[in-house]
């Protein structure tokens, strides 16, 4: 009989009866409604992380955290990338 060995997971404040209600949840939406809800949860945590940064810079227009929002979730490198990019297309 094997044991469980991983350790707990420290960003997971779900207590285990409320996971439980949470998957049983899961498991009754249809997938266009799993789709759906999950496409919602990132809308809503992408809100959450340029509202930072807009809190952060206020002096940053929205171009600018567009791409502080890039290099945060893909790096410096594309960010530098997108930069060029528009510059070229302003000529």
């Amino acid at each position: 009989m094997a044991v469980e060995t991983r350790l707990p997971d420290p960003t997971n404040d779900t207590a285990a009866d409320a996971a439980a209600v949470q998957l049983s949840c899961l498991r009754r939406m249809s997938p266009l409604e799993r789709l759906e809800a999950g496409c919602r949860m990132s809308q809503r945590g992408r809100r959450f992380v340029m509202d930072a940064l807009r809190r952060r810079h206020p002096e940053a227009n929205e171009e600018e955290i567009r791409l502080r929002v890039i290099e945060l979730a893909y790096g410096a490198g594309l960010a530098a990338e997108v930069r060029c990019w528009l510059g070229n297309l302003a000529g």
